[in-house]
């Protein structure tokens, strides 16, 4: 880790340029944490801070004490707000925010007519890529209000690190594309002549699309086009000024990673897709990086030193440490036992040298189960460290805070605060 700049996190947040800043990954690299954490140490540091998350996990919900999240950005309490700063929070409500696109551009007929299609309630609820759009049309739309200066965003956990970049471009494709205006054309033609002229043609196309859609689709699909057909061009144009808007120099990419191999894998590609898209990144966020007190003591070392415990060897040999027992010095002991207590005293001797011998066995037991313990930890640092290594020596430009790996899960601010507070020392701690 040598070759990486650190990333300053503290100075990524309080800097007021920085208005935008996006948390981006592979799933269950802790990404949700990283924007919780973030919008708190943020907010108490004095910005006005919103968190968007789309993690259907809704953790982010119970480490902020707040019941539920959902579309409308919440107050969170007990942040420390002493500079002026403050903490809200949502959760992306997928179909309410393609609801409110369709109310805020359709008259009140047509919106109602949209909202009760079929199709679109399949599209609105699960469409792909349709998560991903909305996520960019909130961002937007929180972006425009300017209620809050900095905006952080957790991204949807997706299985390709691509989706979100591309997902707003493809929905918004469909929905301006040529088949959208192929299932146009019946409707844009007027009068008699026009219908009759399509006739042939259309009845070819759309009995080919019956079988391959069924007609009851079809017709809920044409039905919802001609009710959105104001509407499409302002999908490509929201998407393209939303992508805009991520390039912009007020937004900050962080891609967010676990010392394991596909998760550095994926994080290496995601940096090299922002940028070949000419996208901000601020840095690498290293997540549940493993460290140790005791780094001195080798995992070799350590094994050894199990090893001869458990088989009844000498862990030191040295002057003034445990050796092998002297008988002589044995039998003068035992003497002087006799001469100061008798046969009596003999046989509480030999119980007491029992007890020790009981004990040292239990001693040396759970020593050498703690040198195991120390050489799986110092095993495990050293992959982690390989790992990180091959990813610097690819993007050495890449700056990288790493965060501690925490004995369980962050469940409330305390915790956030702690993982802001390494994010911003961006080394592990004991390491």
């Amino acid at each position: 880790m040598d070759a990486a700049p650190r990333l300053p996190v503290d100075r990524l947040l309080d800097d007021p340029g920085t208005r935008i800043i996006v948390c981006c990954g592979a799933g269950g690299v802790g990404k949700t944490t990283t924007a919780a954490a973030l919008g708190v140490r943020a907010a108490e540091r004095g910005r006005k801070v919103v968190v968007l998350t789309i993690d259907p996990a809704r953790r982010l919900a119970q480490s902020m004490g707040i019941d539920s999240l959902d579309n409308t950005p919440r107050r969170v309490k007990g942040v420390d707000g002493a500079d002026g700063g403050e903490l809200h929070a949502m959760m992306l409500d997928m179909k309410r925010t393609f609801d409110e696109i369709v109310e805020g551009h359709a008259d009140a007929e047509r919106a109602g007519a949209i909202l009760a299609n079929p199709f679109y309630q399949s599209l609105s609820a699960g469409f792909a890529g349709t998560q991903e759009y909305m996520a960019m049309e909130k961002l937007g739309q929180l972006r425009a209000r300017d209620d809050w200066d900095l905006i952080v965003v957790d991204t949807p956990p997706s299985r390709s690190a691509l989706d979100f970049l591309d997902a707003p471009k493809r929905l918004g494709s469909f929905l301006d594309g040529k088949f959208i205006r192929v299932l146009m054309a019946p409707a844009k033609v007027g009068g008699r002549a026009g219908m009759k002229f399509l006739n042939v043609g259309m009845s070819l196309m759309t009995g080919t699309l019956s079988k391959l859609m069924g007609a009851s689709l079809l017709k809920d699909v044409q039905t919802f086009v001609a009710a959105m057909d104001t509407m499409f061009g302002g999908f490509r144009t929201r998407a393209d000024a939303t992508f805009r808007l991520l390039q912009a120099p007020g937004t900050a990419f962080l891609v967010v990673a676990a010392p394991e191999p596909d998760a550095l894998r994926e994080a290496a590609y995601f940096v090299e897709r922002l940028a070949a898209e000419n996208m901000p990144l601020a840095g690498l966020v290293l997540n549940r990086v493993h460290g140790s007190g005791a780094e001195q003591l080798s995992a070799e070392r350590a094994l050894a030193a199990a090893e001869n415990l458990e088989e009844g060897g000498i862990v030191d040999q040295e002057p003034g440490n445990a050796g092998l027992r002297d008988p002589a010095a044995e039998a003068d002991a035992a003497d002087a036992g006799a001469r100061d207590g008798g046969a009596e005293a003999d046989a509480d001797t030999d119980v007491h040298v029992d007890g020790d011998a009981d004990v040292d066995a239990d001693v040396d037991e759970i020593t050498a189960g703690l040198l195991r313990l120390h050489a799986e930890r110092m095993q495990v640092i050293a992959r982690e460290q390989r790992t990180r290594d091959r990813f610097t020596s690819l993007h050495p430009e890449v700056a990288v805070a790493e965060v501690a790996a925490l004995p369980g899960d962050v469940h409330d601010l305390a915790g956030l605060r702690a993982i802001g507070e390494r994010l911003a020392a961006g080394v592990p701690a004991g390491a």
